[in-house]
Parts: structure tokens; sequence; C-alpha cells
């Protein structure tokens, strides 16, 4: 059984046979979640890009933890500077860890860290973790190498983003859940500011027109698989 738990924006925890991975865990400044960096207990954790929307507090929940920041190369290396652990990957790359195996793919989008130094190429997530297969997009328009994904990687759920704006929109979040061929889709990145409200319950009816099962998990909450 595989637990994954939303706080809003794109940051969400997966629990698997006693492990845990938090994905760009931006919790201060995110108005959706309760959470506080100092409550997150982890094994890791993986950020998709620079933005501070993203890799918000990742290097003091690895601090926290004493675990590694996974990111691309130059994020994972910008980490290291601010005294964390890290395990740098890049596109195309995976790696096997303690609680499974994290493969990086292209995202369409910028990288830029914080400081605005470069932050490397934008990339989305396959997580292989406790026998289930999770694809977390980051932030990236659709893009036809999405249908790659899914034929190499049998997807049991995608985290895909719907606000629009910065990312893609709902009915180009329903096509790439299409692409992919996923099991289930969860949508994210959304609401978190004004310019990207969009509306989960829209996605999740049209997925499940494409006959993709379509989850509703609101910041907060958790589904499992």
């Amino acid at each position: 059984m595989v637990k994954i738990n939303y706080y809003g924006h794109s940051c969400v925890l997966v629990e698997a046979d006693g492990k845990s991975v938090i994905i760009d865990p931006f919790l201060r400044g995110n108005d959706l979640t309760k959470i506080k960096p100092a409550e997150v207990k982890v094994n890791a954790v993986i950020v998709t890009h620079g933005h501070f929307d993203h890799i918000g507090d990742a290097v003091e929940i690895a601090k926290n933890n004493d675990c590694l920041i996974i990111s691309n190369f130059e994020i994972a290396s910008w980490c290291e500077k601010q005294g964390a652990k890290i395990h740098p990957l890049q596109v195309g790359g995976s790696y096997k860890f303690d609680f499974g195996k994290v493969k990086l793919t292209p995202a369409i989008h910028g990288s830029a860290l914080p400081d605005g130094s470069y932050g490397g190429i934008a990339t989305g997530v396959l997580l292989f973790i406790g026998g289930k297969t999770i694809y977390h997009a980051g932030d990236t328009g659709i893009t036809s190498d999405m249908e790659l994904y899914g034929r190499l990687n049998p997807i049991d759920i995608a985290l895909l983003p719907i606000g629009d704006n910065f990312t893609m929109g709902v009915d180009d979040a329903v096509e790439a859940a299409f692409l992919l061929k996923t099991k289930s889709a969860i949508p994210i990145h959304y609401d978190t500011f004004p310019v990207i409200e969009a509306d989960p319950k829209a996605f999740v009816e049209k997925v499940k027109k494409r006959g993709i099962k379509g989850i509703l998990c609101p910041p907060g909450e958790s589904v499992e698989i």
C-alpha cells in the first residue's frame, strides 16, 4: 500500500513500507497547508525545479531529517552549499535508493533558483515505491513525450498541474493523463495564488470520461493506492 498526502500547490508526501519521501516541499508561504517544515519526517526530499514555490523548505527539511535532497545536478549542488546532503541526477537518469527508485523526466518550464542562479533543466519525477509507479509532472506544459513515459513505465497514478498560466490548464492536463495512460490522476498546482485558480472537480470529471480514474484530493487529505 502506498499513501499519498497532498499539502497543496505541488507538495506531496509519499509513504510506503515504512519509508516516506516529500516532493516539492513548499510549506512556508503556502496558505493551503497547515503542516510546518519542523513537523515533516521523511527519508528523502525530491525537488523538481528551482522556483521558490517548489524548492521551498527543502534544505531545512533535509537537515532536520539528516536525509538526501534528490534533484538535478545544479539544484543539488546549490542545496549542498546550504549544508544539505544531496544526490544529483539528470534528465533520463535514475537511481535506486533504500525507499525505491527515482527517475527524472523533462519538464517544459524554467528553473531559476531563489537567489537568481541557474537551476538547470526543470524536471518531472517518476517515483517507483511500494510496488507502484507515481509520476509527478512538476511544472510543465503538455508534451507528446508523455506518451513515451507511460509506455516505458506503466503509471499507477499521475500528479498533474492544472492551474494554467505557468503550467498546463485543466484541458491540457486531461490530455496529458490520456497520453500517459495512467490508471488514475490527481490534480495539483492550483488555487495557491489568484493567477492559478482552477476547478479540480472539472479535471476529475473530464479524465473519467477518458477512461481514467480521477481522484479529488484537497490539500490536507490523502489517498491510498
